[in-house]
C-alpha cells in the first residue's frame, strides 16, 4: 500500500465536451470525484493524498473558466469543511494560494487553521502551484544562506533542497497517476517524483471512481521498486 498517492486530474473539458455540455459541468463532475477518491482514500489508509487543483499554468485559460474554478473551490471548502474536520483529515496547501482572491483566500486560511490540529490523513491541494517555480525558490533561498556565511556551497545537497521544498513535511512520493490517457507530468511534482511509480490511465476524472483508484493501487503493489539498486 503506498503512503504517499498524487494524482493529476486531468479530463474535465474532454468528459463535458463528450457530452456536449459546457466545460463547467465537466468541472462540476470532477469535484464529485474528488469527493468520492479522497473519502475512498481514507478507507483504504492512504497517508497522504495530493491533488494537482490548479496549475501555474492555468491561468492563461480564459478568464470565465477560471472564475469557475474559482467558484468551485469555494464552494468546496463551505461544503466540505466540516467533513474533514468531522474525519480528522489534515488540510495542506501547496502554490501560492493568494492569487485567488481575499475571499477565497480567507476560506482556505479558515481552512487549514480549523484542520491544524487533526491527526489523521493528509490532503495535500495543489493550488496556483508549479514545481518549477517550487525548485527556483528553494535554491534562491539556499543561494541567499550561502551568500550570508551561514552555510558552504557545499552544503547544498539533495537533502538541503528538499529541506526547503513545499512538501518537506510530507511523505515521499510512492505513486503518481494523472488520468485522461495523456502521459506527462505537466510541472508537478517533478522533484519528489523521481523515484515515485507513475501510472498514466486513459479514464477521464469526473468518471475516475473507487474501483479505478483500487485498480491503481493494485498495479503498484506488483511494481518492484529498486530505487537505482538491483
Amino acid at each position: 500500500m503506498p503512503r504517499h498517492v498524487a494524482i493529476i486530474m486531468d479530463g474535465n473539458g474532454r468528459w463535458a465536451k463528450a457530452r456536449f455540455l459546457p466545460r463547467l459541468a465537466g468541472h462540476k463532475a470532477g469535484v464529485e470525484a474528488v469527493r468520492r477518491v479522497t473519502r475512498h482514500a481514507r478507507r483504504l489508509g492512504i497517508e497522504a493524498l495530493t491533488l494537482y487543483a490548479f496549475s501555474s499554468e492555468n491561468w492563461r485559460r480564459p478568464d470565465e473558466e477560471v472564475s469557475d474554478l474559482t467558484g468551485l473551490l469555494k464552494h468546496f471548502i463551505r461544503a466540505d469543511l466540516n467533513e474533514l474536520v468531522r474525519e480528522n483529515v489534515r488540510l495542506r496547501v501547496i502554490g501560492d494560494y493568494r492569487r485567488f482572491g481575499a475571499e477565497a483566500s480567507a476560506l482556505i486560511d479558515d481552512a487549514l487553521a480549523r484542520t491544524a490540529a487533526n491527526t489523521g490523513p493528509l490532503l495535500v491541494i495543489a493550488l496556483n502551484y508549479g514545481s518549477q517555480v517550487e525548485l527556483a525558490h528553494a535554491a534562491r533561498l539556499l543561494a541567499e544562506r550561502v551568500a550570508r556565511g551561514e552555510i558552504s556551497a557545499e552544503a547544498i545537497t539533495p537533502d538541503a533542497i528538499e529541506a526547503e521544498l513545499e512538501t518537506r513535511a510530507l511523505p515521499p512520493l510512492d505513486l503518481l497517476i494523472r488520468t485522461s490517457g495523456e502521459c506527462r507530468l505537466s510541472n508537478f511534482l517533478l522533484w519528489q517524483a523521481a523515484y515515485a511509480e507513475l501510472l498514466f490511465v486513459d479514464t477521464l476524472w469526473p468518471d475516475f471512481d473507487e474501483a479505478a483508484f483500487e485498480a491503481a493501487i493494485a498495479q503498484f503493489g506488483q511494481r518492484q521498486r529498486r530505487f537505482g539498486g538491483l
